[in-house]
């Protein structure tokens, strides 16, 4: 059964849902959106992303799934036993906590910032808005902050959850890749941080996911 991504090459979390697959081994289509077009804005858009965002999982038997961080979890977890472990065994309840606690660390001290800087640095002057600086600004110094604290974290262990690699640490990438070329000081004055997203940014996974860009 051959899975259907509807989403765009350039879109962050088509490619949040792209590195998971590959690290799976998952067969998938891209059904490439026409975002320009304003296709997301359709009704038959809307009745599969309520929101009119990307992506959205189509299975065959008709299961539509939306939400790029619930498309990954999804993968993980059903194609389990292939590719690249990424979850933890649901019987290690504290390996399943410390997993829950860094998902919830990514959604809500990295990506605020990181996906703001996104929008205020590319996403506006893209579309003929204006740059605020000054949240420019504040924005580099939240994130610098957090960093800090994931400093912390990864002087302890090697990834976010503990000493194995998990959706979590992907779950970073998509954004950590644009600040990166944004304002790299904020990588290179994290010397952990530095090392894992460099370890990252290197995986196979993730390459494929960008091909083309």
């Amino acid at each position: 059964m051959v899975l259907t991504i509807i989403g765009h090459p350039v879109s962050t979390c088509t490619r949040r849902v792209k590195t998971a697959l590959y690290e799976k081994g998952v067969e998938f289509n891209l059904q490439v959106i026409d975002w320009p077009g304003g296709e997301h804005r359709t009704e038959a858009h809307l009745q599969k992303q309520p929101f009119g965002q990307v992506p959205v999982l189509i299975e065959e038997d008709g299961f539509i799934l939306y939400e790029s961080r619930a498309i990954s979890r999804y993968i993980a977890a059903k194609y389990a036993n292939q590719g690249t472990k990424l979850l933890p065994d649901p019987s290690d309840l504290k390996a399943v906590a410390l997993f829950e606690q860094a998902a919830s660390v990514e959604l809500a001290d990295f990506d605020p910032p990181a996906s703001g800087l996104a929008y205020e640095k590319i996403i506006k002057p893209r579309t003929g808005l204006t740059t605020d600086e000054k949240r420019v600004q504040t924005l580099n110094e939240t994130l610098k902050s957090k960093l800090d604290g994931y400093e912390r974290i990864l002087s302890k262990h090697k990834y976010l959850a503990g000493e194995e690699l998990t959706l979590v640490d992907l779950f970073h990438l998509p954004y950590a890749a644009t600040t990166e070329l944004l304002a790299p000081e904020l990588y290179e004055s994290h010397p952990k941080v530095h090392a894992w997203y460099k370890e990252l940014k290197e995986r196979p996974s993730w390459k494929k996911a960008n091909e083309g860009l």
